[in-house]
């Protein structure tokens, strides 16, 4: 008879658990895009909308417009397909033009992306027939075609004058017509002088009511940027800075008169009183209001005993 075995110790059993999830490590959030668009569509006949954007982190789809895109770069570089060919545009020195009905995109190129300024042109500044051209250069190198770009965003802005940015707009065009249809502006001859004289005396009669540029050319029946050489030729000045000068002489008499800055804005062809602030201001380094006080506070010191 076989003894009983003791019972064997049990063994101690492992605790089972479940495998262990790796731990990620935190992530770091992602900067924010740091995307501003600021967009209007400013009163000069042949542009559609300006366009101030900044974009760190953006690609536009594959596209068309109806219109000429003019673009300035103000600071990174942006990298666009036109027509199936990619090109790109670096900081300040380069002009971009894309013409109307040609496909294409942009994106961005660096963390920092790209600040731009674009103007948006109607086949009546540049004919649909140049779009050839424009596809086979869409990158202009002229720094002056540049430093125009930028005075007519300027002038397109709160502080400027639609005769202004009418003529800075002729220019550009004449500009873009000498890179893509080879046309180069004439030199002022003997109608110079009597054309300049026309002029100011058409600019001295609407004072108060204004008129275009597009208006003056078709009564003088000479070309816009003629018109304007023609003057500047003559009097040392372009007409739309005669133009204010003469608004702000005639505004400093109103208000010496005891005019009221707001009165005096309408009486001398301004938009509002803010538009005079700041004409009157850049002309007289002090407001309308300020210069109006110290003529009141004058007539009443001689007025008292």
């Amino acid at each position: 008879m076989t003894a009983d075995r003791p019972p064997s110790a049990s063994r101690p059993r492992t605790p089972v658990h479940p495998p262990r999830t790796p731990i990620d490590p935190p992530r770091t959030p992602a900067a924010p895009s740091r995307t501003s668009v600021t967009a209007w569509r400013p009163s000069v006949p042949g542009i559609t909308e300006v366009l101030h954007a900044h974009f760190t982190d953006h690609a536009y789809p594959a596209h068309t417009h109806d219109t000429w895109d003019l673009m300035i770069l103000d600071d990174g570089t942006v990298d666009f397909a036109l027509d199936r060919d990619r090109h790109g545009a670096t900081g300040t020195g380069t002009v971009v033009l894309l013409p109307p009905g040609v496909l294409h995109d942009g994106r961005t190129v660096t963390a920092t992306g790209f600040r731009k300024r674009v103007l948006y042109l109607d086949t009546s500044v540049l004919p649909e027939r140049l779009t050839g051209r424009a596809v086979d250069q869409p990158l202009l190198d002229d720094a002056l075609l540049r430093r125009r770009i930028h005075q007519l965003h300027t002038a397109l802005g709160p502080a400027g004058d639609p005769f202004e940015a009418e003529s800075r707009l002729a220019f550009i065009r004449e500009r873009l017509h000498g890179h893509l249809a080879d046309w180069r502006p004439r030199t002022p001859g003997r109608e110079g002088s009597r054309l300049a004289a026309e002029l100011r005396e058409l600019l001295d009669a609407r004072l108060t009511t204004g008129l275009s540029l597009q208006e003056a050319a078709t009564t003088l029946h000479a070309h816009p940027t003629h018109l304007i050489r023609c003057f500047k030729r003559a009097y040392g000045l372009p007409p739309h800075t005669y133009l204010t000068g003469r608004r702000i002489e005639r505004a400093r008499r109103l208000l010496l008169d005891g005019r009221r800055p707001a009165a005096v804005a309408a009486a001398v062809g301004f938009h509002d009183q803010a538009h005079l602030n700041r004409h009157f201001t850049r002309h007289m380094g002090t407001t309308p209001a300020r210069f109006a006080t110290g003529a009141t506070g004058a007539r009443q010191q001689v007025r008292c005993p």
